[in-house]
């Protein structure tokens, strides 16, 4: 894993990344993907106050200023997808950790609004039930 500067990082994401998506991953994929047993972390990096006022318990939470103390917590060996309330943490993040040399980082794209649907309990049901 090698660290990158942010100019070098940001050199390289050329039009093809970001017209393609590529460093998004939507709600709905992430728990498609969660189910059908690939191994992958939902890293929550939203402050305390909100992780204690609606915790997501199958989630890493690491705070986003916490993230330069912690982020070799972070598994470089798994897809992580960045998530916040609204995205913009998700995206400094994910930024911040790509830098650091992790490359299979995306963005959970939609924040709550996209999140909500996901944790209806018919899908939380065939979550449970298909990975246990």
């Amino acid at each position: 894993m090698a660290e990158k500067t942010f100019d070098n990082w940001l050199r390289e994401l050329d039009f093809r990344y970001w017209s393609t998506g590529q460093h998004k991953i939507m709600p709905a994929e992430f728990f498609k993907r969660l189910r059908t047993g690939e191994d992958v972390v939902l890293l929550d990096v939203r402050f305390d106050e909100e992780q204690d006022y609606l915790s997501l318990p199958f989630a890493l939470h690491i705070p986003v200023n916490q993230l330069p103390d912690r982020w070799q917590e972070v598994p470089a060996d798994r897809l992580v997808a960045t998530f916040c309330s609204g995205g913009d943490r998700a995206v400094v993040a994910h930024a911040y950790l790509q830098n650091k040399g992790l490359r299979n980082v995306l963005i959970f794209k939609g924040g709550y609004a996209e999140l909500m649907p996901e944790l209806m309990p018919g899908k939380v049901r065939r979550l449970i039930v298909e990975t246990h």
